[in-house]
C-alpha cells in the first residue's frame, strides 16, 4: 500500500511540473512579437508549407512570435498560392512585391516600415 501512494505522488508531482511548463510555455511572449504584429497589420504575407524546410527555417527566426505573422499555407490553401503566383516556398508579398526565400528579419524590416527590436 505505501508503495502505491508514492508512486501516485511521484506521478501527481509530475504531472504538475509538466502542466507548469506547458502553462509557461503557451503565456509568455516572443521576442519579436511586436514586429510580427506591425508586418501583419502592413499587409506582409508569408506564403509557404509544413513539409518545407527552408520555411521551418524561416518560421524559426520568429519563434514563437511567428503566430501573429501572417502565413498561407499552400497546402491547405493552394487556391490563394495560384492566385498569388506562388511558385517557392517560402514567398513573401511585401507592398504588392513578392520576394523568393528565406529572409532574415533585418532584411524584413528594411523592406517594411516595421522596426524589428
Amino acid at each position: 500500500m505505501k508503495t502505491r501512494y508514492i508512486i501516485l505522488i511521484a506521478i501527481l508531482g509530475i504531472a504538475l511540473v509538466s502542466g507548469y511548463g506547458i502553462y509557461k510555455n503557451n503565456t509568455t511572449s516572443g521576442e519579436y512579437d511586436e514586429f510580427a504584429k506591425c508586418l501583419s497589420e502592413n499587409d506582409v504575407i508569408m506564403y509557404g508549407t509544413d513539409w518545407c524546410s527552408y520555411c521551418q527555417k524561416q518560421k524559426s527566426l520568429f519563434g514563437k512570435s511567428f503566430d501573429y505573422v501572417n502565413y498561407i499555407n499552400c497546402d491547405s490553401n493552394k487556391r490563394k498560392c495560384v492566385e498569388n503566383n506562388v511558385k517557392g516556398y517560402p514567398t513573401w508579398k511585401i507592398n504588392n512585391q513578392t520576394y523568393s526565400g528565406v529572409r532574415p528579419l533585418e532584411s524584413l524590416s528594411s523592406m517594411t516600415d516595421c522596426k524589428l527590436n
